[in-house]
């Protein structure tokens, strides 16, 4: 599903680039540790929407959870890195937002968006690439390395007989002429697009003649040529008072529509952005690069996760720290084979497993990365989570059962415990002043 045999060159390329819950957080800082700066390694990865704004609006709670994080210069105490599922705009443009609205310098280094680890899958950037989404596509394209590029837009000037949904977009009088492309080698989908009826009937041509829009749809045309989509969030959070749809909706009436049509399965060659653990892993490394322009000299051995969305943000954090609690058990293993001594058979045994579709086939190897110890999962209520409208188990040993609806991507088993978070807080501030407390930090 993900096959991301590229991820160890890519990972090497980016370096060289440079109240329930409520009592029960309250209980849990009361009897915190307390860590030296100096014995103290840890990285935060926030979300934007829900958590630190809401549409074009700022969180109040935002601004003032920042004042803890950089000094008296602006310069940041812990290494941040923003990690959201948007892709209608490049880093640059994401960051300059983010400045403003919270008031402190924000780089493009800090800021993931869903589809900056496309990156690495360096096998289709010399490939004709059909993208979809909305903003600039064309130029985040571009700048992730893709050189050969297809809009929808384009796609629908060539054949203009395609697009006909909208009665008023359609021909007037003769029939234009048919100007044709070059064959289409992968379609790349960077999020929710604009008008969900054209790019829906474009894609679906698409992917029933190989590649060329103006043949004839041919079922025999399986396995499709690659699909790489980008952020599978069903719902998000704006300023309107209950979620609206995001490009995992999108994704859902585009698998749908190809199976009616083919009765096939619509296969993805990568599924990118939270809650993938490709993502998670890009991010780390974000998080070390940033530690480094710190001056930090120890490994970050704790990330935090900030979000809203308990499917994306906290079931992605989740799963991060099940793969990392898997790769330190499988490094001791092989440390214990190599050293001649015996293995548990146990710890094998307990050790986290996760389908392909989750981990992705990756590429790195955990005895040659310094990954950290682990990954846990902090839960806002001012996006898509409420109180008022969910309510999760106050006994951190119960998890949420199945009858919640899985909100997630179609290729994601579904673990109810994974959208456990490790804390639940009312806001980013709270969630912030948690980590503090956790690693000895003190407040300002």
């Amino acid at each position: 599903m993900q096959r991301l045999w590229c991820l160890r060159s890519g990972l090497q390329l980016l370096k060289s680039s440079c109240e329930g819950t409520s009592k029960q957080t309250n209980k849990w800082l009361s009897t915190s540790r307390r860590y030296s700066h100096a014995s103290s390694s840890f990285g935060l990865l926030f979300d934007i929407d829900g958590v630190l704004v809401r549409g074009r609006t700022p969180i109040p709670a935002a601004k003032e959870c920042f004042k803890n994080l950089v000094d008296r210069n602006g310069q940041y105490k812990v290494p941040v890195v923003f990690v959201t599922n948007a892709g209608n705009c490049m880093r640059q443009t994401k960051a300059e937002h983010l400045s403003q609205l919270l008031e402190v310098e924000v780089s493009p280094d800090q800021v993931m968006l869903s589809h900056s680890p496309l990156r690495m899958f360096t096998q289709f950037h010399k490939k004709c690439v059909l993208v979809s989404g909305q903003g600039p596509v064309e130029e985040v394209a571009h700048n992730l390395g893709f050189q050969d590029i297809v809009t929808i837009e384009m796609l629908r000037d060539a054949y203009p007989l395609l697009d006909v949904v909208d009665h008023n977009r359609r021909p007037r009088g003769s029939i234009p002429p048919t100007k044709g492309l070059r064959p289409i080698d992968a379609v790349i989908l960077f999020g929710e697009p604009i008008r969900w009826e054209t790019n829906l009937q474009l894609l679906t041509d698409v992917l029933l003649t190989n590649g060329n829009a103006g043949s004839d749809w041919s079922s025999a045309q399986y396995p499709h040529i690659p699909v790489l989509a980008c952020n599978m969030d069903l719902l998000w959070m704006a300023e309107a008072k209950n979620p609206r749809f995001g490009h995992g909706m999108f994704l859902v009436c585009l698998e749908s529509l190809y199976k009616k049509i083919t009765g096939y399965e619509l296969k993805y060659e990568a599924l990118i952005g939270k809650p993938s653990v490709v993502t998670y892993n890009y991010a780390e490394l974000l998080i070390r690069q940033q530690a480094e322009k710190l001056g930090w000299t120890t490994p970050v051995k704790r990330l935090y996760a900030i979000g809203d969305n308990p499917m994306a943000d906290i079931y992605g954090a989740n799963l991060y720290d099940h793969y990392l609690n898997a790769s330190r058990s499988t490094k001791a293993q092989k440390q214990a084979q190599s050293g001649g001594g015996r293995v548990d058979p146990l710890t094998e045994a307990d050790a986290p497993k996760m389908p392909s579709a989750e981990q992705g086939e990756f590429g790195v190897n955990p005895e040659e990365e310094e990954l950290p110890d682990s990954c846990s999962s902090i839960l806002v209520c001012t996006g898509v989570y409420s109180r008022d409208q969910q309510e999760l188990p106050s006994d951190t040993t119960q998890t949420v059962t199945k009858q919640h609806i899985f909100h997630g991507h179609r290729d994601f088993g579904f673990d109810p415990s994974l959208t456990q978070p490790s804390f639940t807080v009312q806001d980013v501030k709270e969630a912030v002043e948690l980590v503090f407390q956790q690693e000895g930090w003190p407040l300002e």
